[in-house]
């Protein structure tokens, strides 16, 4: 899953970065609202984590004109902590919304939560045969043993799952788990397919030549 950061204060946008990279996600980083806006307009995020009081253009402003045009999930993060901000974010368009100081697993389990309710994943494990997808601890079992899977690894199965039955074109996947810094035009998607099947069983993960691939 790929997440965009809008966040002025430079710390707190390099913690929240390498924690969401750390958990799996690529990670997209904005400093001011209207880079933050284009980026979001520009790509396909899966959510958007985003400060209120930012320079350039504010978070409101920001999502504001972003739902003129995107669905993209957000989740607002802001020491702005009375009734009436937390009304208007939402009422904005915000998903959900997370008062500064936080914690982070809070935070990831909102991100979480949010990722799964708009893919109408409500539960919290995937079954697929054999193979057990556990959303919350971000696991993998077969037959009940565990399975080691690298984070990226991780991320391409958890998509292909969430969205099983479905044809995931490579460019998706790409658009999707790879961020602005990963060289996408290597071979790092085979690779990390094959280590898949490998690990998982080769029926797991179909290609459909031409088009993608497909858990069905």
């Amino acid at each position: 899953m790929r997440i965009l950061v809008v966040e002025d204060e430079p710390r707190l946008l390099r913690s929240l970065a390498k924690a969401l990279r750390e958990e799996g996600y690529a990670v997209d980083t904005a400093e001011a609202g209207d880079d933050g806006l284009f980026k979001a307009q520009s790509y396909d995020y899966d959510a958007v984590v985003l400060d209120i009081m930012l320079p350039k253009l504010d978070g409101w402003e920001l999502l504001a004109r972003l739902r003129q045009h995107k669905k993209t999930l957000v989740l607002m993060l802001t020491a702005r902590d009375a009734t009436h901000d937390r009304v208007r974010s939402l009422d904005s368009g915000a998903d959900d919304y997370l008062v500064k100081p936080f914690d982070l697993p809070e935070l990831l389990a909102r991100l979480r939560a949010l990722i799964r309710r708009a893919a109408g994943q409500a539960r919290p494990s995937i079954e697929l045969g054999d193979v057990v997808i556990d959303l919350r601890g971000r696991s993998v079992t077969r037959a009940g043993a565990p399975v080691t899977l690298t984070a990226r690894e991780y991320a391409i199965l958890e998509y292909l799952a969430v969205h099983r039955g479905e044809v995931v074109t490579r460019s998706a996947l790409y658009e999707h788990l790879f961020d602005e810094s990963d060289d996408t035009l290597s071979n790092l998607l085979d690779v990390h397919v094959f280590s898949l099947r490998k690990k998982l069983g080769a029926g797991l993960i179909v290609t459909r030549r031409g088009q993608g691939y497909c858990i069905e």
